[in-house]
């Protein structure tokens, strides 16, 4: 790759984007990007990378220019207009990355939940064994000059994730989600399915998720899971307030003891996967039991505060499968907390396919709180309101403004969830600010 070319971000404030800005910059790259003034919690990491930030504008576009155009933006952008009238090269984020990690020795991690966490985490343990970039969706990325791996978090969101060729795939799971675009889980699983016929050395995929087992590849599928059927599998769990302790089996052979500081079950199946790709790469077991110890996770995923006898969790939970695991990690590390899910949910059409579902998952928290739904531009609103929702709550749910989170001041030495894909870190400011200013109760 050309070291004079200048790549400009259309976009660049985007997870995904933002990843591989940081990724092309650590290469040696001149970088730059646009997007809107908003600030984004994915923008500190390219400000500290000293990468140009610009406003949208068909001015910033010139000559000499190479235009990787994000996902979300229309060819009728302005920029993409003026790169496209000056003859410049303009390539979409999936189809660079696609052709991008054909130099290196490619895992993919894919699902429709745990991507990011998996991602962060493989990237975590592999980074002191072997030399590894990464791209991670919360906007993390990483580029070593000349690595041996390249860990990428693959969305399969209007099958994006089908420019990519891997070595290797992880697949956690197979949901229904994104439907807006999605019609059916068998649709879903069509897109996986294809996904899976071009992964050029293993796949690695839960084998306790009923649509993963009917995965048919070209290449070999190691299954991983809690079950007796899966040729990774974890037994002697021990789930506690510190963390969670497994032993692995490896196709009914004892592999070894892993520890590690993460919460819920799901972060025992993230682990399991990790330690099945790195014992197939034939990777350092001792080095990955190691780092297994010391992941912290990544952004906007089970990350806490505490702010007086409050605990304050942030997570990006914005599907019942999600709300379910991260309650099950609350209730692990805070068994004698009362639990308290504020959620706010993402799109209407999510809203409005899985209502009683979230309702549902939602049920298994003490108390429950509601914000506005976070529409996205791409849908119309259509007759669901956040009022349906709280009425399909066993006991209720209070349905918050940003104006007053008030009732919130009602509970004390408990675990309050801020959970959705939105903006709900929003109310979640409101809250922290409004408990700041409060007095505990004596």
């Amino acid at each position: 790759m050309n070291k004079e070319i200048i790549y400009h971000f259309v976009g660049i404030k985007g997870s995904g984007m933002s990843a591989l800005a940081l990724i092309l910059h650590d290469k040696g790259f001149k970088v730059q990007g646009s997007d809107i003034e908003k600030y984004f919690f994915t923008q500190k990491n390219i400000e500290e990378a000293h990468i140009p930030i610009l406003n949208f504008s068909k001015e910033n576009i010139h000559p000499g220019l190479t235009v990787i155009a994000g996902n979300a933006f229309s060819d009728d952008h302005e920029e993409i207009v003026a790169a496209n009238e000056l003859g410049l090269t303009v390539i979409r984020y999936h189809d660079f990355i696609g052709e991008f990690i054909g130099q290196f020795n490619s895992v993919a991690v894919t699902g429709s939940h745990g991507k990011t966490s998996t991602t962060g985490l493989l990237a975590h343990v592999l980074s002191s064994l072997k030399d590894t970039s990464y791209l991670i969706g919360d906007g993390t990325g990483h580029g070593v000059p000349d690595a041996d791996f390249f860990i990428l978090e693959a969305c399969e969101y209007r099958r994006h994730f089908l420019a990519y060729r891997p070595d290797y795939a992880i697949m956690t799971n197979i949901d229904f989600d994104h439907p807006d675009y999605y019609s059916s889980i068998d649709d879903v699983f069509n897109a996986f399915q294809s996904m899976a016929v071009q992964v050029k050395k293993a796949i690695v995929a839960c084998g306790d998720d009923e649509q993963l087992q009917k995965i048919q590849a070209n290449v070999p599928i190691l299954y991983y899971g809690f079950g007796d059927h899966n040729d990774f599998q974890a037994k002697n769990m021990t789930r506690s307030t510190t963390g969670s302790t497994f032993d692995v089996y490896v196709r009914d052979e004892f592999y070894g003891h892993f520890d590690i500081p993460t919460f819920g079950k799901h972060n025992i199946l993230n682990a399991l996967s990790v330690i099945a790709i790195c014992q197939y790469e034939n990777i350092d077991k001792e080095g990955v039991m190691e780092n297994l110890k010391t992941f912290k996770g990544v952004k906007r995923r089970f990350t806490e505060k505490q702010i007086l006898d409050m605990v304050i969790i942030d997570d990006y939970a914005h599907h019942p499968s999600e709300i379910r695991a991260t309650i099950d990690a609350a209730r692990q590390k805070y068994p004698d907390k009362e639990i308290i899910a504020i959620f706010q949910p993402h799109t209407f059409t999510r809203t409005v396919a899985l209502l009683s579902d979230f309702a549902e998952s939602l049920n298994l928290a003490d108390s429950i709180y509601l914000c506005d739904i976070f529409g996205s531009v791409r849908e119309n609103q259509g007759d669901i309101t956040i009022q349906d929702m709280a009425d399909k709550i066993d006991n209720g749910a209070v349905v918050l403004s940003e104006e007053n989170m008030s009732p919130l001041l009602n509970h004390h030495d408990a675990v309050a969830i801020f959970m959705g894909a939105g903006d709900v870190q929003k109310f979640e400011l409101a809250y922290e600010t409004l408990l700041s200013q409060s007095s505990p109760t004596k």
